[in-house]
This record gives C-alpha cells, sequence and structure tokens, in this order.
C-alpha cells in the first residue's frame, strides 16, 4: 500500500473555464439535487426558483462550488436516461448562472453526452461517481472539454452497490485503482484531476471509517485534490442510530477529520457548517 511513488502537494488550483480556484485553503461545494428522490429530504427541489433559492444560500454561506445533480445515487435508485438529466440539468444551470453569472457550478453525471452539452451551458466542472465506467466516452470528453474531473470509486453500480461489497484491503484497492485512473485521465489530456475516494459507494461502514483514517494516503501518494462526501450518509447515521435529517453534527466531525487529512474540497448539503469546520482547522494549522 504504501510502495507507490508520492507526489507532494503545494498550492494547488483548479481552472474553472478561465475562472481559476485555489485549494491552498480547502473549499466548500454545496450540493443542489435537481431531484425529488434524493435520500436526503431536505436537500429535494421542487421547481427552478427552489434551486436558484438554495444556489444563492449557498453562496452567501461561503461554497465555492455549486454541485448539481438530477440523478439519485441512493442505493436501489432507478437510473435516468441521458435526454431526462439533461432535461432537468440544463434550465437549473441557466436559472442559476442568470441570476449568479460568477458562479462555479459543478454537474453531477456519468454520462460523456450530458458532461459535454451542460459544460457548453456553463458548467465548470464534472463530478462523476463513476469514474467513467458506466460511459467509456466520458474520460476522452472531459480531456477534450479542458474541465476539472472528479473521478469517484464507487463497487458496482447505484442499484447493486451496496449489496454485500467485499475488499481485501480497501485502502490499498481504492488507492491502487485512483493511480490507474489518473494515469488514464492524463493521457486523455485532463489537466485538473480531483479524487474522490466514494465513502458509501459499495463500503460498508467498516470500510468507510478504514478509508477515512488513511484518507491522507489519497492526498501524499496521488498528488492531487481529494474531494471528500460523506454529508448525512450512512456511516453517519447507522453509526449513530439516527436519521439523516439528525446527522449534521456527525456530518461536521468527520468533515473536520477529513480536513485534518489533508482534503481540499468538502462536498455537503450544509454550507454554513463546512465553512466554519474549514476556518477552524485552517486557524488550528496557523493559517
Amino acid at each position: 500500500m504504501r510502495s507507490h511513488h508520492i507526489n507532494t502537494i503545494g498550492e494547488p488550483s483548479i481552472n474553472c473555464r478561465g475562472q481559476l480556484l485555489s485549494l491552498a485553503t480547502p473549499v466548500v461545494m454545496g450540493i443542489i439535487n435537481v431531484t425529488d428522490d434524493s435520500f436526503y429530504e431536505g436537500s429535494r427541489m421542487h421547481g427552478l426558483h427552489q434551486v436558484v433559492e438554495k444556489a444563492g444560500q449557498h453562496l452567501q454561506e461561503g461554497a465555492a462550488i455549486l454541485d448539481l445533480g438530477a440523478q439519485s445515487s441512493r442505493p436501489g435508485a432507478t437510473m435516468l436516461g441521458p435526454e431526462e438529466e439533461l432535461n432537468r440539468l440544463l434550465p437549473a444551470i441557466h436559472a442559476i448562472l442568470n441570476h449568479y453569472p460568477e458562479a462555479i457550478l459543478s454537474v453531477d453525471t456519468w454520462y460523456a453526452a450530458v458532461a459535454e452539452k451542460t459544460v457548453h451551458a456553463g458548467a465548470a466542472i464534472i463530478n462523476d461517481i463513476s469514474a467513467g465506467e458506466l460511459d467509456k466516452e466520458m474520460i476522452p470528453v472531459a480531456g477534450g472539454l479542458q474541465v476539472p474531473y472528479i473521478a469517484m470509486h464507487m463497487q458496482g453500480k447505484p442499484a447493486t452497490m451496496q449489496h454485500k461489497p467485499q475488499y481485501e484491503d480497501v485502502v490499498r484497492e481504492v488507492l491502487d485503482y485512483m493511480v490507474a485512473k489518473l494515469a488514464v485521465c492524463r493521457a486523455a489530456g485532463i489537466r485538473d484531476f480531483i479524487a474522490d475516494p466514494g465513502f458509501g459507494f459499495g463500503k460498508t461502514l467498516e470500510h468507510n471509517y478504514a478509508l477515512m483514517k488513511d484518507l491522507s494516503l489519497f492526498r501524499d501518494i496521488l498528488g492531487v485534490p481529494v474531494l471528500t462526501g460523506i454529508s448525512r450518509k450512512t456511516m453517519i447515521y447507522k453509526l449513530l442510530d439516527i436519521t439523516p435529517a439528525e446527522a449534521l453534527n456527525g456530518t461536521t466531525v468527520l468533515n473536520t477529520i477529513a480536513l485534518l487529512h489533508g482534503t481540499r474540497i468538502l462536498r455537503v448539503h450544509d454550507v454554513k457548517a463546512a465553512v466554519e469546520a474549514v476556518r477552524i482547522t485552517e486557524k488550528m494549522k496557523g493559517n
């Protein structure tokens, strides 16, 4: 596990359609679900006015990126086709950028066609939970678009990923996967690669906490920014025997641990709490 060549990050930044976003201080990505099927009821959006309202709230609270998703990736969810995804995403992108033209938008999709059309519509980052596994055109398209690409590790597919996930060594296997994926993405021309270990995606509670414990290895070995997305997930609410609605405190605890382990992007439902966690951990580090 520790035999990989180690790269060290200086002060990373990503190029978002000509807008340079520094990650020297970790940033917060606010989730906007353009769907009525999210696992966390508080994040479901109904209508463009709610989408714009949520975008404004996230930006006001300090989000550097807004992550738009139309697909529910909760275990057992039904997959939308690319046309339906675009029907939901494009109006949301236009509405948000009409109100907040400087906003940096990320699109949560595994379809290359959706990535291409949403980037042309104004999105600046591709967030692919399948890391190119569900659409083989995704990585070449992302390379051609020259936008930051978030590659997430997922064992299986959303509908089946939580059916007895197994690893011999989850940290080594996810890390090896990311090393190989980074090489493929670099070869395709992707300059800004962001690694997401995929908490909750084909992992048990124990797998998730093993990854969190060794999260700094992803930063040290890959030498790229790491995104952590654990907001209100099962690794919190199942452990604490609570509901997703009650999982903000646990989310903040894990976000703080992730920040101390070198994560550069926190993907969250609750921006204000995450921004406060960044400010406190940066103060503790002397920044």
